[in-house]
């Protein structure tokens, strides 16, 4: 069996050093579970990325220093939001409406949760007040507590991990306010609500958000290997349904 490709956007189209840091620790902990990490450039014609992620059997939407534009869930710029990554959110859309099409695994991480809820029509806080969710980059911080029988749930229980909340680390200052259509909370932080994870809840299709970085403790961290190895391993069961066709492809067609 070849190994699955995951589809791999750049991180920001706006600081070419954060994505140098930041894009290997992801394709770094996909090539560790088995699957091929594949570039995607942004700024790209709608052909090009149609092309590129036609091999491709699951999506991984990484973090990014950007936030999503709050025009996009009908809501003006906070002060303390960060400017949008137009090239970035373009990617993301067209990554995201290929998979949904075909039922392709996603996987989005911290500014990809985010951006996955607010394609599925949901809304995001624009600032927390306080520093528990930006106190660590690499360590584990806070607790989670995670619903059980989620998919996320089954990863803790493949990491062997204990009964209770989970410790993970945290980067961020934005967080979903309203799950989008189809998505349910699967973990929150106890110690303020936060929501922590996202999961699709109709269907087979692997679809899971969460809003710590596993990428960054995928050499430490047994759960961030779960997370990651349950995905790769979602990509690589996936199988193409001859009657469904990528409207992401049809859409090229037509350039």
């Amino acid at each position: 069996m070849k190994p699955a490709r995951i589809a791999l956007p750049e991180p920001t189209s706006t600081a070419p050093a954060y994505n140098q840091r930041t894009w290997p620790q992801y394709a770094h902990a996909i090539r560790s579970c088995g699957g091929v990490a594949v570039p995607v450039p942004l700024g790209e014609s709608q052909a090009s990325v149609a092309r590129l992620i036609s091999g491709c059997c699951g999506i991984l939407l990484p973090g990014s220093p950007a936030d999503v534009n709050p025009q996009k869930y009908n809501q003006s710029p906070a002060a303390e939001t960060a400017a949008p990554d137009p090239d970035r959110e373009a990617v993301d859309e067209l990554l995201l409406q290929d998979a949904f099409n075909l039922h392709k695994p996603i996987f989005g991480i911290c500014y990809g949760l985010q951006a996955l809820n607010v394609w599925r029509n949901g809304t995001l806080r624009q600032h927390i007040s306080g520093g528990l969710h930006a106190q660590s980059k690499l360590e584990t911080v806070h607790p989670v507590l995670v619903t059980a029988g989620s998919r996320t749930a089954l990863a803790l229980d493949r990491s062997h991990a204990p009964e209770g909340p989970v410790w993970v680390n945290s980067s961020h200052h934005q967080s979903v306010q309203i799950s989008g259509d189809g998505m349910e909370i699967v973990a929150l932080s106890p110690d303020d609500g936060v929501i922590e994870a996202l999961e699709l809840t109709h269907g087979s299709q692997f679809v899971v958000g969460v809003q710590w970085h596993p990428e960054r403790t995928f050499g430490t961290n047994a759960l961030s290997r779960a997370l990651f190895q349950s995905f790769v391993d979602a990509a690589s069961a996936w199988k193409l349904e001859p009657i469904q066709e990528s409207v992401v492809l049809v859409d090229a067609c037509k350039k």
